[in-house]
């Protein structure tokens, strides 16, 4: 495809080659050229962003992909998207696979709803449309004040379980707490397999326990209304860590959205390991895979960890084998395609129900 004649242009927001990796994958789908730019960092670490060619009147698509540095990530994809609309762009639209901030979106006591704010810049400084993969709440797209395509990657994942797992018929999806129970669910079902739930948490040992670090706090003798009192909420209390489901003699896959600091999945791995699970597996859209994950990863029971290219993480393949990677440039070129030409989007969401 020319792309001058295309009316669109396919920009990459950082130009690390971790990051720009993925932005060539869609671009070689797309039949078009990665739009001229040059993204650096000055001796003082702030931010530079130069468009090397005419945007007047275009549809502009900035791919950007979070490393480490998310802060860092976060100026690139506002300093291009302002100089894009200084430079009268007509549409600027976010190709975001992951959204930095997303696990910060609920009220915090004397904090704040980071999310909201993140947002609020992007809609200030250009941007009219995003497109992301799996939120982690998908209700935050209310957030927003412009269109938002949340895509899924869990296609990509139920085929590398069908494809790559063998004897994937005599597996149990589990979901490591409550929480992420409907998000397994959803797995389970499309692959007809058993469901199996963790719940509860690591008890402390007793020298845990003396040390001070559980002791309530000091509670203040206070004096309120003399005619008011209030019912008194009851504690919680977790039980110890319970597998609520059979996964003896089975392998074990373990579904989320996001795989960070992983000592809650090694803890998972080896509750299963004890419960019979002769096999575990780790399937998450994003694999951002912090600090000494790699390391933890290597030296724990699970077999192997799946993630998908929304994240950079070939650092930390280097360093764990175990770590597989499943391309999603597909699904991103096809909705930046479908975007650009006015059509439907809902082929991308055939089979997802409202609770997917």
């Amino acid at each position: 495809m020319n792309v001058a004649k295309s009316g669109y242009r396919v920009f990459s927001a950082n130009s690390t080659p971790a990051c720009t990796e993925l932005s060539k994958k869609i671009t070689e789908r797309l039949g078009v050229e990665l739009g001229k730019s040059v993204v650096y960092q000055e001796s003082n670490r702030e931010t530079r962003v130069e468009i090397k060619e005419s945007v007047r009147g275009q549809t502009i698509f900035i791919i950007q992909t979070i490393p480490r540095d998310v802060n860092t990530a976060i100026m690139e994809l506002l300093i291009m998207a302002y100089a894009l609309k200084t430079s009268c762009a007509k549409n600027i639209i976010g190709v975001i696979p992951y959204f930095p901030y997303s696990k910060q979106c609920k009220m915090r006591k004397r904090g704040s709803i980071v999310y909201k704010l993140f947002n609020n810049l992007q809609c200030k400084l250009g941007l009219t449309h995003i497109i992301t993969m799996d939120l982690h709440q998908k209700e935050i797209q209310g957030f927003f004040t412009f269109p938002v395509d949340n895509l899924r990657a869990s296609p990509f994942l139920v085929q590398y379980i069908q494809k790559k797992i063998p004897d994937y018929r005599n597996a149990i999806i589990v979901a490591k707490s409550p929480s992420a129970a409907k998000r397994a669910q959803s797995f389970a079902e499309r692959l007809r397999l058993g469901l199996a739930v963790m719940h509860g948490e690591a008890q402390c040992s007793e020298s845990d326990m003396a040390d001070g670090r559980h002791s309530p706090p000091c509670v203040r003798n206070t004096i309120g209304h003399p005619g008011l009192e209030l019912p008194l909420m009851m504690a919680k209390e977790k039980p110890p860590i319970t597998v609520v489901g059979d996964v003896g003699g089975r392998i074990a896959i373990i579904v989320d959205d996001i795989i960070d600091d992983v000592e809650d999945f090694v803890a998972t791995a080896e509750i299963l390991k004890e419960r019979g699970a002769y096999k575990i597996y780790i399937m998450a859209t994003h694999g951002l895979l912090s600090a000494d994950a790699p390391r933890l990863i290597e030296e724990s029971a699970i077999d192997e960890v799946v993630v998908t290219n929304t994240v950079p993480h070939e650092v930390q393949k280097l360093q764990c084998p175990k770590i597989k990677t499943v391309d999603v440039s597909m699904i991103l070129a096809e909705a930046i395609r479908r975007i650009h030409n006015g059509e439907s989007m809902a082929y991308l969401f055939r089979n997802i129900t409202v609770d997917d």
